[in-house]
């Protein structure tokens, strides 16, 4: 708190309640009368008073006093005093009223029992190089569940530039009544810090919101927030919408390759996703490549619309999220072009060294028969037509899938009525899991957590709605893409680190338009299922319809 001219403190032996410039507040430690000397506990005293403590823990300075709290001795401007102005009780140093008002030039006076005092110092000066740390909130009295808005401002007296910033004490709400001191430092380019500025706020009332509510007014996408609940609401039926569908071929096994080979292969004409998820087993460097081989005897276009990559990495958690957000933000096709029986790479891996992985999404449309082969090749080696035919194609491990799947596009419509209510995607139940072939051994295949299907997701009712992801299989690290109207926007799920407990879901988006379009991809590396749970944004009744938008 920014101080006038002089402090003044008023307090009386043995009670915890005081007054600072007009104001009350209550001490953690009371005055004592100590062999006929009143005694304030230093630290607690010079911090209201606005006055720094120096020093050491062993010998603090306040003012002109040098205090030995190990010897309970003090001096003042150099000069010794005399013992029992400095004593130590239940772990507390006090010191007498007396030396305080002397090591700070300070007035005392008492009233006629002598046993309320006033001390009047004159407010620390500080370092005149140091940093100044300010801020102000909107408003000194709050309901519990509003939105607290602070301006900060802090400056430097040469104008360097101030390079950290400290709080203590701030939230963004209190949902609980009560009073609350708020604190800030500042550090500046010299590496100077300020002195702890303060605010005093109160919380009391009615609500005007809970810790649901208020997270579906502010949270950010990407934001969790609490929701015991949210596996308790109904769930709503998508229905299965007509869409222009197209394949799906999916390499993940084996994931980790221990040599040169292929890993899978299949034929496609026209459109068709392709979706690789591999980490290099080889003892050496190696690169992922999706090799094109046109069967046509006519040149044929193969056309990348889009294409999303994460290579290399060994945090695999990262290599579904990073893909995505790749996919969503790509955009302008392009075009190779393959004379009849000319192989090339449709794609081609950064190089991956071992224990690396990469995961590549790409969807292709091709003017005729293409061969699509995705190979792992030691980096040293050429992926030429020579190669392909020199190396062997891999079995499958046990415990990963591949294949082709003729369905990479679900469209699902769903229309809100009474909400909260959740949409489960992934369970393998209301939402079943695609079904395709390995074309390399002829074996159906399942592709538990449906890697690579694109869902087309359209919500009708939606405007005034809040829409958040909940984790229901365990770490889930993604993206979708959202359509509001005018606006297009990929979303960080979560903004940071993982999303894990169902009752802490992500905020989504909070819908402007009737009609809310989602697009989401099962990210690579994370758990299903998930559900998207819908709430209403406006008030629960009782609740004030306040919304502070303003946030410097």
């Amino acid at each position: 708190m920014a101080n006038i001219g002089s402090v003044q403190l008023t307090v009386t032996v043995d009670q915890v309640a005081a007054n600072v410039n007009g104001e009350a507040v209550t001490l953690n430690v009371a005055p004592r009368n100590v062999d006929g000397r009143i005694m304030l506990p230093l630290r607690e005293t010079a911090a209201l008073l606005g006055q720094p403590v120096g020093g050491s823990a062993s010998q603090p300075q306040l003012g002109r006093a040098v205090i030995d709290a190990q010897r309970n001795t003090a001096t003042v401007g150099g000069a010794a005093q005399q013992p029992g102005h400095v004593v130590t009780v239940g772990g507390n140093l006090y010191i007498s009223v007396r030396l305080l008002a002397d090591a700070l030039n300070a007035n005392l006076s008492s009233d006629p029992t002598g046993r309320t005092l006033t001390i009047t110092a004159l407010r620390d000066g500080g370092n005149p190089l140091a940093p100044q740390a300010r801020f102000a909130t909107d408003k000194t009295t709050y309901a519990p569940g509003e939105r607290v808005i602070y301006t900060e401002y802090p400056f430097d007296p040469d104008g360097a530039e101030i390079t950290a910033r400290r709080w203590t004490g701030k939230q963004d709400v209190f949902f609980q009544p009560g009073t609350y001191t708020i604190g800030y430092q500042v550090i500046n380019a010299r590496n100077l810090q300020s002195t702890m500025f303060t605010r005093t706020i109160q919380v009391t009332g009615a609500p005007m919101d809970t810790p649901l509510t208020y997270a579906l007014k502010y949270s950010d996408p990407g934001d969790s927030f609490s929701d015991p609940l949210v596996l308790s609401y109904p769930a709503v039926l998508a229905q299965p919408s007509y869409s222009n569908s197209f394949p799906l071929l999916f390499s993940d096994s084996p994931e980790a390759p221990t040599q040169n080979g292929i890993l899978y292969q299949d034929t496609v004409y026209g459109r068709a996703r392709l979706l690789a998820y591999h980490m290099n087993g080889l003892r050496r460097s190696a690169r992922l490549y999706v090799m094109a081989r046109n069967l046509e005897s006519r040149p044929v276009e193969v056309q990348t619309e889009r294409l999303g990559e994460t290579a290399p990495t060994r945090i695999e958690s990262q290599l579904g999220q990073v893909t995505l957000l790749e996919y969503f933000a790509s955009n302008g096709a392009r075009t190779l072009t393959l004379a009849p029986g000319q192989t090339a790479a449709a794609y081609a891996s950064p190089t991956l060294s071992p224990g690396s992985g990469v995961n590549v999404m790409q969807d292709i449309n091709t003017t005729g028969r293409v061969e699509l082969t995705f190979v792992m090749l030691e980096d040293t080696m050429p992926p030429t037509q020579l190669a392909m035919q020199q190396i062997p194609y891999l079995p499958p491990d046990s415990r990963h899938q591949r294949g082709t799947f003729p369905n990479a596009v679900r469209s699902l419509r769903v229309n809100l009525g009474v909400l909260p209510a959740r949409i489960v995607i992934g369970d393998g139940q209301v939402d079943p899991v695609i079904t395709g072939v390995d074309r390399l051994t002829g074996q159906p295949q399942r592709l538990v957590g449906n890697y690579g299907v694109l869902y087309d997701l359209q919500v009708n009712g939606a405007a005034g709605t809040a829409v958040a992801l909940s984790p229901r299989g365990g770490l889930y690290r993604g993206a979708m893409n959202i359509e509001d109207g005018p606006l297009k926007q990929a979303i960080k799920l979560p903004k940071s680190g993982n999303a894990i407990s169902p009752n802490q879901p992500i905020l989504l988006w909070r819908s402007l338009s009737d009609q809310l379009n989602i697009d989401f991809i099962p990210a690579s590396g994370s758990n299903l299922p998930i559900s998207l749970v819908f709430y209403r944004t406006h008030p629960n009744p009782g609740y004030g319809g306040v919304l502070k938008t303003y946030q410097p």
